[in-house]
């Protein structure tokens, strides 16, 4: 029987019964701390060592390099692009090549946005690894 000394007997109570209000929160609390990992998205990144970038010789290859000119374009190893474009060159480039490398390379003034813009470029026309190239440092006299 559940009597209290505050209601007399055959009197109805109503206390607020929060055990399922409980157990549903912690659910959601289950549920949220596992999907949230699952919800994060990372690129993959290999970086060379220093020493190993800078003792290659350059010698002529047949290496595709996309830069993110200062001015705000794009160029393709050393050719200029129009930004509305760049999606078809890079589909030209690397729909008859097997091996699908691309290395981009930014200036300094180009944010991170839109570096990121230029990859999802890239991978929607089907590159596969992206690479970076290191910063050029400034002749010393």
């Amino acid at each position: 029987m559940a009597g209290g000394s505050s209601s007399a007997p055959g009197e109805v109570s109503s206390e607020p019964n929060v055990i399922p209000m409980i157990d549903i929160m912690l659910v959601m609390l289950i549920i949220f701390m596992v999907s949230q990992p699952l919800s994060r998205m990372a690129l993959d990144v290999q970086v060379p060592p220093q020493e190993t970038a800078a003792a290659r010789p350059q010698a002529a290859s047949n290496q595709i390099v996309l830069e993110l000119t200062a001015d705000g374009g794009y160029a393709i190893n050393s050719q200029p692009v129009p930004p509305d474009q760049l999606d078809t060159q890079i589909h030209a480039i690397f729909d008859n090549r097997p091996a699908k490398l691309l290395f981009v390379k930014s200036a300094g003034e180009r944010t991170y946005q839109e570096v990121i813009d230029a990859m999802d470029v890239a991978r929607g026309a089907g590159v596969q690894v992206i690479g970076f190239t290191p910063a050029e440092k400034p002749a010393t006299p």
